[in-house]
């Protein structure tokens, strides 16, 4: 039981970090659109890489390359920036209370949540990589309770914010104060995407030297 509380206290440390995933989470929450497929998407994803990584991990770890991070990172950027691109636009068009009025399709969004999990790198430097190396000389069950503790952190942080997110909804029924949260998620979007060039540009750097 013990590496089950271990599992669920590393695995919480991980994903409290802001990232693009959690901001997209969030934004969901608030605009009360299809939160509870989200965040399902979003917990059952990291399930299924922390059992990938604590099962097989040793196989796993030879083909975590730099090269791999950098593709990974490109994609990543690829995508960020489409993001902040129409979520700019979205910004400056006067769309009203884009919060209740969005007529985004589940499928839509459904790709968007897979979008920003599956192509952001740090989900596997997280979820593959981290923890699996964590668990690599833990015995076959205690891996079991350990993988079950880190799982049940995600699922847990992510239907929190997504539904604390939705809750607080109803107090922002103004086109104004969404225009501002649409600039505060582009800033931090901003933010992430300055972090991963920096990290694009290290790997490029430590392969040309």
């Amino acid at each position: 039981m013990s590496f089950l509380f271990l599992g669920f206290l590393t695995g919480l440390s991980l994903i409290l970090a802001i990232g693009a995933q959690n901001i997209f989470v969030i934004e969901q929450g608030l605009k009360k659109q299809y939160v509870f497929f989200v965040c399902l998407i979003c917990s059952l994803s990291d399930t299924l890489l922390i059992f990938f990584g604590i099962i097989l991990f040793n196989y796993f770890v030879s083909y975590f390359s730099e090269t791999m991070i950098l593709i990974l990172n490109f994609f990543l950027l690829i995508f960020l920036f489409h993001f902040v691109w129409r979520k700019y636009n979205e910004n400056i068009s006067n769309i009203e209370l884009i919060n209740i009025n969005s007529n985004q399709s589940l499928k839509n969004i459904c790709i968007k949540t897979i979008g920003f999990t599956y192509l952001n790198p740090h989900v596997y430097s997280d979820t593959v990589f981290f923890l699996g190396n964590f668990s690599k000389n833990f015995h076959i069950d205690e891996k079991i309770y350990f993988g079950i503790g880190a799982s049940a952190s995600s699922f847990i942080f992510f239907y929190t914010i997504g539904y604390m997110a939705k809750f607080f909804s109803k107090y922002l029924q103004s086109t104004r104060m969404w225009k501002i949260i649409n600039r505060f998620i582009i800033f931090f979007i901003l933010i992430i995407i300055a972090i991963v060039s920096k990290e694009v540009l290290n790997l490029l750097f430590s392969k040309l030297l």
